[in-house]
């Protein structure tokens, strides 16, 4: 008998259409994956097979004959639309007190206190896209050895330096006493290093990017998972959003197409628990951007990888995509977007075609995960498994 695993995926960003509630966000209208399918360009039939034109009261709804998984959508129940906190709805935390954000800058008292413990001063201080702030910023960093520091819409410290002016282990050094500074009031979700490389204009982020994450505030699906005697996998930024929390195994960020091909590596490997996936390509170079020609493109290509790891899928394997919130690329403005996210099931011992309808939790993910390895785990959520499985 093959060994119960689960690979949980998450399409960073992939949203299906504004939340309820996405007017709190300043959000309605947007719709990640409708974006571009208007776009004219996409073309992802294994996403269709599992069911993702399937879902109900989307812009891209159509009728499909074959469908292989089982198909709904969530919201998120959580008062944010952020990284760190769709990844703990995910694992069953529902955070109902809201991260803090910045749009003023940090408080002089933050930076004065940041400044001191690494001893350089900073550049910038504002919201700002994370390629813009190299544009206006880059040149004087080099020439002063500043650090930029700067946040966005979400609950994030943001640092960038030039990798031959602050050497990437003093930037991680950096970001690490940020996050010591940043407890109480001041808990932002993430400190983020941004390291880049090139000459002034032509400055480019490098995949050297760490994140330095909030502790999750209690016990998640990961601790739950450990608990009783399962394997966890981190593949992507799932190890920099727990803060290493309930993760035996990482392998670290190397974009969609690495991280999907390590997934596949790990298909092949004798596990049984969950592999939990991150493909941050969608949002960080795409979504952020608004970069509709490369978010469809990037859509495209997981498509054929995820035909190939459905393929070499074993009996007892499960396999979900799902998403963490939206980032519209036909949107205004640079955010993230309050959207419901995709749930995606297919496995050679689920039904096929089943419509979960509207979910009210990402965390109904969480529960449905602990259903399947038969394991009782605290936290929100409803599970799904019985409408999914033959057994």
């Amino acid at each position: 008998m093959s060994k119960k695993r689960v690979f949980l995926i998450v399409l960073d960003s992939v949203g299906v259409g504004a939340a309820p509630d996405a007017a709190l966000f300043g959000d309605e209208g947007a719709d990640t994956f409708g974006t571009c399918v208007r776009s004219g360009n996409l073309y992802t039939p294994i996403l269709e097979k599992l069911g993702i034109f399937s879902i109900d009261d989307t812009s891209f709804k159509k009728d499909i004959e074959e469908i292989v998984g089982c198909f709904g959508k969530l919201k998120a129940a959580s008062m944010g639309k952020d990284t760190t906190v769709g990844h703990w709805e995910l694992t069953g935390v529902i955070s109902k007190k809201p991260l803090p954000t910045y749009p003023n800058g940090f408080p002089k008292e933050i930076i004065q206190a940041f400044e001191e413990a690494v001893g350089r001063k900073t550049l910038c201080n504002k919201p700002y896209s994370g390629t813009d702030v190299l544009r206006d910023y880059g040149k004087e960093h080099v020439e002063t050895g500043k650090l930029i520091v700067y946040t966005s819409a979400d609950s994030v410290f943001q640092v960038a330096a030039h990798e031959e002016v602050v050497p990437l282990e003093e930037l991680y050094d950096a970001c690490q006493k940020a996050r010591d500074l940043l407890v109480g009031d001041h808990a932002a979700g993430r400190v983020i290093a941004r390291p880049f490389v090139g000459e002034y204009p032509n400055f480019t982020r490098t995949k050297n990017r760490h994140d330095y994450s909030l502790k999750p505030p209690r016990e998640t699906l990961l601790d739950c998972m450990v608990d009783n005697g399962f394997t966890t996998i981190g593949v992507g930024k799932i190890y920099d959003i727990f803060d290493g929390v309930g993760i035996q195994e990482s392998y670290s960020n190397k974009g969609n197409f690495e991280n999907m091909v390590k997934a596949m590596e790990l298909l092949d490997k004798d596990f049984e628990g969950l592999c939990f996936v991150n493909l941050v390509d969608f949002d960080m170079i795409y979504g952020h951007r608004n970069d509709v020609a490369g978010y469809t493109k990037a859509l495209n290509e997981v498509d054929v990888q995820l035909g190939q790891f459905m393929s070499k899928m074993k009996e007892d394997d499960i396999l979900i995509l799902t998403a963490d919130h939206g980032c519209d690329p036909g949107f205004p403005g640079t955010d993230h977007t309050r959207e419901y996210v995709p749930c995606l099931c297919y496995g050679a011992k689920l039904k096929k075609g089943v419509n979960l309808g509207a979910g009210d939790s990402f965390a109904d993910i969480a529960k449905t995960i602990a259903h399947y390895f038969e394991i009782e785990c605290k936290g929100d959520g409803k599970s799904f498994y019985r409408q999914i499985s033959d057994l």
